[in-house]
């Protein structure tokens, strides 16, 4: 193909692909994308763009990739249609298009079959294609909608003559949005608290705040306070090693639970081990924990020691217990064992391949010197299906089952914790975080390279919060190739998460409509937009949502046009409100009554100063500390905008109603004028028309730095610093008392009849994945 038909090509794979050749930023500048990003953005998706011959033969690819298979792999339809069409392709030769028969089969989760039918002779083609001399058609088939949710195995068998082909699709049927608690049926209106889980400091924790700490931090909120949701940060998997590898919205796996969250001594075989209990009273263990307890910050490598070496042991007697050497393979012998490998058998091969990578991350690493990232690593290790892979995996099963054993008891104590908040009634429970993305060195790297774009990063281009834009360092999903796989790994991913609590935040949700993409090495200027399938996203969001009957928030901060708003309120996807934020277009702060009721309304969040932070301008003396600002100027200019905004806060406060003096008397510079202003604060929220409202619990505590810093790495101490009041102490706490006490003055809890049931349906027992 000649030159001047390239630009052709290109424009076609852009749109093809979603990827935006233009865009607009916060100031409303009109950017054009350069064609190095363009094709520097196909190439990271895996389509070859560096020459008018790629380019040519990657457009013709894509043309032809349907006609090559008999069926697409997944179509997504919302309940309630009568029927969904489906279409069927096969290389036919002329004259015998209306031989064509099409016999086809429904089965549901569990193998059933739940519909099948058959279609032809006489089908008319709807489309043809010729590919290299082969004549293809296209037929539409239509099957009857009168299946439950849910996914479906669609079997199609195309015959003429003596000759079929077979072709599958997962079929995939959606509610029309996501699940929406009884709670805020009819104006019910909820609070809760909020907190970063690792930073609770107790008397018996090993200095990490665990899953027994949240259990009595749930007890504590919901008996005492009338607290009717706990928010905590992503529990996601982590490789606890500072200053790169603690951000839970940075994880090793988003999929898998942080192990450091389970308390040792909690677990079931604690009891039965000498060798775990030995460990533990040991002086060398007992010095290192009470070192790790009484610290200010958060020793990660010193409690992940700590805790790995009784783990070994735990599994040692778990082993031992429970399962039995039959034929060579180790086999439970009690209900015990049982209920794990059952727990085994439901997470299947991504367990599997977790725990595959864990073994080998922790066997590089003992290397001299250790190879710390799996890129490193020899290449036959390099990918999850590679040959030497599957022999390390069988080389090493009891490594393999010790991680899978982890993954489990960590489950165990979650869920435990989840139960005791249905126990105590609270209406919302556990409210979990969702991370946007994955550190790219970690598990979810590894497993899920094939639909990761792992030469770009997502980011955002430059606006009034980073003028050179932002790179947040992990790896997008390519959307073309998540739909390749029936969007199998999102279905995963927003599974795990949803099913273990009440509500779920899905961090940057503008992710399921579009990423900034950065190619690898590029600065953040030289991106551009994705685009992403979110219809079906979404379908299955509200899919996995209604199964398991769990709130969905969308955190919807920053540049979001209206109309995705307005399809996120459509779906039932709650908007999350910062009080800091929430500003009329002339700067001043919008009223209580301005908040939209299907949203969740904080006073900040862990990007953001606490209160007593902002009030006192804490974060802005720290940011000038770390030589954060770029000049004098804009450090003087930060200052004078924070006393602008104060006193727009307290005009705010005083037009609700919830200041008992006028403005001009409260003095806006010191901690104690912030503590003063925190009840009139929090009253303001709780006044908010949001069904949901969450106080962060440093706030309660008079916390004054902020949990992370964005733009720092090892210059702050990020997800680190630990509450200052012990949980045994809260208790205790007079401003606790009242703050609690103003929430529930202005969102009274309602008698349990007053409730209506959840609009959603009942999940089955165990959904597997598709």
């Amino acid at each position: 193909m000649t030159d001047h038909h390239e630009p052709d090509c290109l424009t076609e794979l852009l749109g093809h692909y979603g990827i935006a050749d233009h865009y607009y930023d916060v100031w409303g500048q009109h950017h054009v994308v350069s064609e190095e990003t363009k094709r520097a953005v196909l190439e990271a998706m895996g389509v070859p763009a560096g020459s008018p011959e790629h380019l040519t033969r990657s457009w013709e690819a894509v043309r032809f990739r349907p006609w090559r298979r008999i069926c697409d792999p997944v179509v997504i339809v919302q309940a309630g249609q009568p029927s969904v069409t489906c279409a069927v392709r096969v290389p036919s030769e002329e004259g015998l298009d209306g031989e064509w028969t099409l016999a086809w089969s429904l089965r549901d989760e569990a193998g059933r079959t739940v519909a099948d039918d058959r279609a032809g002779p006489g089908l008319a083609p709807v489309d043809t294609q010729s590919i290299e001399g082969t004549r293809h058609i296209q037929f539409q088939l239509d099957i009857p909608l009168a299946v439950p949710l849910g996914y479906h195995d669609l079997s199609v068998v195309a015959t003429v003559g003596s000759r079929s082909i077979q072709g599958h699709t997962l079929l995939i049927v959606t509610p029309s949005g996501c699940y929406t608690s009884g709670a805020f049926q009819d104006g019910g209106r909820v609070w809760g608290l909020w907190t970063q889980l690792y930073a609770l400091r107790s008397q018996r924790n090993w200095g990490f705040g665990d899953f027994t700490d949240f259990e009595a931090l749930v007890r504590w909120a919901a008996a005492d306070l009338g607290a009717e949701a706990i928010g905590v940060n992503p529990l996601h998997a982590l490789k606890n090693r500072r200053p790169h590898h603690i951000s839970p919205y940075s994880p090793n796996s988003r999929v898998y639970l942080n192990e450091l969250y389970v308390d040792v001594e909690r677990v079931p075989e604690f009891a039965s081990s000498p060798g775990a209990q030995r460990l533990v009273a040991s002086d060398e263990l007992r010095s290192r924990i009470e070192a790790c307890r009484k610290s200010d910050w958060v020793d990660y490598e010193g409690v992940q020691a700590a805790k790995w070496a009784v783990f070994e042991q735990l599994f040692h007697t778990f082993d031992a217990t429970h399962f039995l050497e039959t034929e060579g393979a180790r086999r439970a012998c009690t209900g015990r064992g049982e209920a794990f490998e059952r727990y085994c058998r439901e997470q299947g091969e991504s367990l599997e391949r977790y725990a595959t990578y864990a073994a080998l991350s922790e066997h590089f690493q003992r290397l001299s010197p250790p190879i710390w990232v799996w890129r490193k690593w020899p290449a036959e290790y390099q990918h999850p299906d590679n040959d030497a892979v599957r022999a390390f995996a069988e080389r090493h099963r009891d490594r393999i089952r010790l991680h899978q054993y982890m993954q489990w008891v960590a489950e165990e104590q979650l869920a435990e914790v989840s139960r005791v908040a249905a126990d105590l009634g609270m209406p919302v429970g556990l409210y979990h975080d969702l991370a946007l993305g994955n550190d790219p060195s970690g598990a979810e790297g590894w497993l899920l390279q094939d639909v990761l774009a792992m030469e770009a990063d997502c980011g955002c281009p430059p606006d009034a919060f980073a003028m050179q834009g932002q790179n947040w360092g992990f790896p997008p999903f390519n959307p073309v190739a998540l739909r390749e796989q029936a969007y199998r790994p999102f279905i995963r991913l927003v599974r795990q998460n949803l099913s273990r609590g009440g509500a779920l935040r899905i961090d940057h949700v503008m992710g399921l409509f579009r990423l900034f993409w950065i190619p690898r090495g590029r600065p953040a200027s030289a991106g551009t937009y994705v685009h992403y399938p979110f219809d079906d996203l979404l379908g299955i969001l509200a899919l996995e949502s209604v199964r398991a009957k769990t709130v969905v928030v969308g955190e919807d901060l920053g540049t979001v046009p209206d109309w995705v708003r307005e399809k996120l309120e459509a779906v039932n996807i709650l908007s999350y409100r910062v009080f800091y934020f929430e500003r009329e277009a002339d700067g001043s702060w919008k009223q209580p009554s301005d908040y939209p009721v299907r949203s969740l309304a904080v006073t900040t969040t862990h990007d953001l100063p606490t209160w007593l932070g902002f009030w006192t301008g804490e974060d802005l003396e720290t940011r000038a500390k770390l030589g954060l600002f770029p000049t004098e100027e804009a450090r003087r200019q930060a200052w004078e905008e924070r006393e602008r905004d104060k006193t727009k806060i307290l005009e705010a406060l005083a037009r609700a109603s919830t200041l008992s003096e006028s403005p001009d008397r409260v003095e806006a510079s010191r901690a104690v004028q912030a503590e003063r202003l925190l009840e009139p604060v929090h009253r303001f929220l709780a006044r908010s028309s949001s069904c949901l409202a969450l106080a962060s619990l440093d706030d309660w505590l008079r916390e004054v730095s902020q949990v992370n810093l964005p733009g720092t790495v090892d210059q702050y101490p990020n997800w680190s610093r630990k509450l200052s009041v012990p949980l045994e102490a809260m208790k205790g706490e007079r401003l606790v008392r009242r703050l609690a006490q103003v929430m529930r003055e202005e969102r009274p809890p309602r008698r349990p009849d007053d409730a209506e049931p959840g609009i959603g349906t009942d999940p089955p027992s165990r959904p597997t994945t598709p």
